[in-house]
């Protein structure tokens, strides 16, 4: 099962990341949100983490990102727009006509809150990556029943909205050994 830990902002996370198993780090630089990297530190973060654990940068629009994607081996973003290596994150299904590497199922819309899956999400899970609300409590629940190909954690590693080392240890742990 592919794992990705989003909204990292330093060093110490990504090699915790690695160390910890993770298959990808996501770096925010959507301005609005709490885990924002400014673009020149989030390039620093993908030069760091290059060759060594898969690269996001993340935001809401490809503006947001324009600086730093580059730099990156994707462009997470919630904007219907063809970029060069696009994963798409939406609450709705992905479009038939546009070419993306992943897709991510997010209805808290980067919000981290956990909302049932409709339907359609649990007839493609095996394509698409898991975002919104997961946490320790409920991964097990939630790959048992759909099976994703993967997941997406933020929030649910966060003690006062800072990353936590000890929860992504814990997170990834309980989330490999409950399929």
């Amino acid at each position: 099962m592919f794992i990705k830990v989003c909204g990292l902002k330093t060093k110490e996370q990504i090699d915790k990341a690695i160390e910890y198993g993770y298959d990808a780090i996501g770096v925010v630089t959507y301005p609005k949100s709490k885990r924002y990297c400014d673009p020149k530190d989030a390039i620093e973060l993908a030069n760091y983490a290059k060759g060594r654990i898969k690269t996001f940068v993340v935001g809401m629009t490809a503006e947001d990102v324009k600086e730093a994607a580059d730099f990156f081996d994707y462009t997470q973003i919630y904007e219907v727009i063809q970029v060069p290596n696009l994963a798409l994150s939406s609450k709705e299904p992905p479009p038939k006509d546009l070419n993306y590497d992943y897709f991510f199922y997010d209805a808290s819309i980067g919000s981290g809150v956990f909302e049932e899956f409709p339907d359609w999400v649990k007839e493609i899970a095996c394509e698409i990556i898991l975002s919104g609300g997961l946490n320790k409590d409920n991964i097990c629940a939630v790959i048992r029943d759909l099976k994703p190909f993967g997941i997406n954690i933020s929030s649910g590693v966060e003690k006062e909205g800072v990353k936590d080392i000890e929860m992504m240890r814990e997170f990834i742990t309980i989330a490999r050994n409950c399929q």
